[in-house]
């Protein structure tokens, strides 16, 4: 596996973003074994195929998995596709719906597309715990579960307040922590990886290890990242994330938005750079030698980047700038001609009239203009629209109407993410 870093270098490296570590000084002993051995740490992360998108919240796991694989040890993608037919009670207050094999093959097809983004692929062991699991059997499952008892599950915090709150709880969930701490077993891992939410999983699996006659797993956690809403977990049923698979544009767009505060945050669980550059540059903010807005840009590009590539990065950072910054439009924006008779709230004498007259105001139909450019499809759609609000050069209409003189002209309208401008003449 190449050369190993000294084990403050790679410690360094390693405890950037996390939350927490059980134990650091097992690990720094585990990496000093590893260095004197030559032997690459087995260090894995689990990720059960619920959904088919992932998000940058999931990536914070996966760029300390490749923080681990930079430094030459042997990372494992374990995709739950038996534990997802549990479903990880992790955060809920009710049972999950159980999902279909056909369901989990396909997410886990999609999740194996996204991760390689971060991960190399040549150097990352792809497992599925239905491997293992799969074979146990009634004997298997019942020697496994005798490990723990009903009060040591009730222990966990879903758990405790659903039963306190007689919330129903499944049987087959309290077997879901013992199958992850299986899964550790089954994988001899040196390192599990989770967030905090995890902690209770985690340590099952360094309990079981111990029963099996395995070195206990060290544990590295990593916080919950905030959604775009500062306040939030990122979750897509929140809709305040952002999903690896967006456009380049969106993805600067919505990194743009987040709070000054968050951006350290997303700095340090996002990128490369080490906490301490981080921390230089929130110094060099707080000093006034670096202008926030700058700085977040660079956040922005960074991460557009790590997905897209620096050129698709570059332009959303143009397009972004000419939009928000120089108030221009984006190169690439729609453009259609329209005759302003079509549009106008005029009879045909008063329009000619008017025609050439910079005295005269035209009254343009709000919602004539919408469906012209075709973002909205029915007048009654158009029309809902209007009374929620429509941008139009950059000034929210909430009227049937507007006035513009009668010289030929262009027109931006913004409706969401939509945005096309009209070229009246």
């Amino acid at each position: 596996m190449g050369n190993f870093l000294p084990v403050d270098e790679q410690m360094d490296l390693l405890q950037k973003g996390a939350a927490e570590i059980i134990r650091v000084s097992d690990l720094r002993e585990r990496l000093e074994e590893s260095r004197a051995a030559r032997r690459p740490l087995r260090v894995k992360a689990g990720f059960d195929p619920t959904a088919p998108d992932l998000h940058l919240g999931h990536t914070v796991l996966m760029r300390k998995l490749r923080h681990f694989q930079q430094l030459g040890h042997r990372v494992i993608f374990l995709v739950g596709d038996f534990t997802s037919l549990i479903g990880d009670p992790t955060g809920r207050n009710v049972t999950r719906k159980p999902l279909t094999r056909e369901q989990i093959d396909a997410n886990a097809e999609t999740y194996k597309q996204q991760v390689f983004r971060i991960l190399d692929e040549k150097a990352t062991e792809v497992r599925y715990n239905s491997e293992w699991l799969g074979k146990l059997g009634y004997e298997g499952t019942i020697r496994l579960t005798a490990h723990f008892t009903v009060s040591q599950m009730l222990e966990r915090d879903e758990f405790h307040t659903r039963f306190q709150n007689e919330q129903p709880i499944g049987l087959h969930e309290l077997l879901y922590p013992v199958m992850q701490g299986y899964d550790s077993v089954a994988l001899q891992c040196d390192v599990e990886l989770g967030g905090t939410d995890q902690r209770f999983n985690l340590g099952c699996g360094r309990e079981l290890q111990r029963h099996y006659g395995q070195k206990p797993q060290i544990v590295l956690m990593t916080p919950i990242l905030e959604g775009l809403d500062g306040v939030q977990k990122m979750s897509k049923s929140l809709n305040n994330a952002i999903g690896v698979n967006e456009p380049a544009g969106e993805m600067y767009g919505k990194l743009m938005s987040i709070s000054d505060e968050l951006m350290w945050k997303y700095f340090l669980l996002l990128t490369d750079l080490r906490g301490s550059e981080v921390e230089a540059l929130e110094a060099d903010v707080a000093d006034g030698r670096a202008h926030p807005m700058e700085v977040k840009k660079r956040l922005a590009r960074t991460i557009v980047s790590g997905f897209h590539g620096e050129a698709a990065a570059a332009g959303a950072d143009e397009n972004w700038a000419r939009m928000f910054q120089q108030r221009r439009l984006p190169i690439n924006v729609e453009k259609v001609s329209i005759a302003i008779r079509e549009i106008a709230r005029m009879d045909a004498a008063s329009l000619q009239k008017a025609e050439g007259d910079l005295r005269i105001s035209v009254p343009i139909d709000t919602a004539r203009l919408i469906l012209r450019l075709g973002m909205k499809t029915s007048r009654t759609e158009a029309e809902k629209q209007i009374r929620a609000g429509v941008t139009i050069d950059n000034e929210k209409i909430t009227q049937q109407w507007f006035m513009i003189d009668s010289r030929p002209r262009e027109v931006t309208v913004r409706i969401g993410k939509q945005l096309k401008v009209a070229v009246i003449g």
